[in-house]
């Protein structure tokens, strides 16, 4: 594939993601909590930012794309919802929107229930997701500006997704969630083989992503919401999908380990 993708953690926990197509040198970050570690990555790669792809308004995910924009010229992309609150945005996209850094080609899906507006782009050739704040690696985000419900459909949205497409996340919360989800599912072979793992890169320093569909369906939670055994589990048999995912949403929310 005519693709090169570099992570880049910022701040605490986040990350910022490099997209470049090889056929055009055409480059794109999706997200910019900091401009920093973005620009020197750049700069160490040689490449010419083009493009700015935002997910959503909260501050750790554009606090730094006036500076990039001024840098490089960049053109910012992002949600028509949230369009008053992302700092120099040049196009708003809504659902089904298409958008391109060079050959590559993508599409905008709107997942809100993080915050209203939150967006993810999809690259189908090139199996690509980068999903911000909606979808972590065994986790989510707190919905924030939604009822719990309306975030638990954009997950089944990205559900639906084929099971090879690997997702990019906008933090590093993978530990943290691994071992919530084993204190909701604890019979979970592949969750439990999945910890360990980890485990093992976030004590070597390792980055957790990308994880895939496939994988957040085996072992997220939140993507299972409508597993009567799971929802069993936490005390709500024969409840709806949308009262399990907000149960276990809030038992995150108070989750310590």
């Amino acid at each position: 594939m005519p693709v090169e993708l570099r992570l880049i953690p910022c701040l605490a926990d986040n990350y910022a993601v490099l997209l470049r197509d090889t056929v055009t040198e055409a480059t794109a970050v999706i997200d910019v909590p900091e401009a920093a570690p973005v620009l020197a990555a750049l700069e160490h790669e040689g490449w010419d930012l083009t493009h700015i792809f935002v997910t959503h308004h909260h501050t750790d995910h554009i606090a730094g794309v006036l500076a990039l924009k001024e840098r490089y010229g960049a053109h910012v992309t992002g949600p028509k919802a949230e369009r008053d609150t992302i700092p120099g945005l040049d196009t708003a996209v809504v659902d089904g929107d298409p958008v391109a850094v060079g050959s590559l080609v993508g599409r905008v899906l709107e997942t809100p229930g993080h915050t209203k507006g939150h967006v993810v782009f999809l690259f189908e050739e090139e199996r690509l997701l980068f999903s911000g704040d909606t979808l972590f690696v065994m986790g989510c985000g707190r919905p924030f500006e939604c009822d719990p419900p309306v975030l638990w459909e954009s997950l089944l949205r990205l559900r639906a997704l084929p099971d090879d497409i690997a997702v990019y996340c906008g933090h590093e919360y993978t530990l943290s969630n691994a071992r919530f989800a084993v204190s909701v599912d604890p019979d979970n072979e592949a969750l439990a083989a999945r910890l360990k793992e980890v485990e093992a890169l976030r004590a070597a320093g390792e980055p957790t992503l990308p994880t895939t569909i496939g994988a957040e369906k085996a072992t997220n939670p939140f993507m299972r919401a409508d597993d009567p055994e799971l929802a069993a589990r936490i005390g709500l048999p024969d409840a709806e999908p949308g009262a399990v995912f907000t149960e276990l949403r809030s038992l995150k929310n108070s989750f310590r380990g």
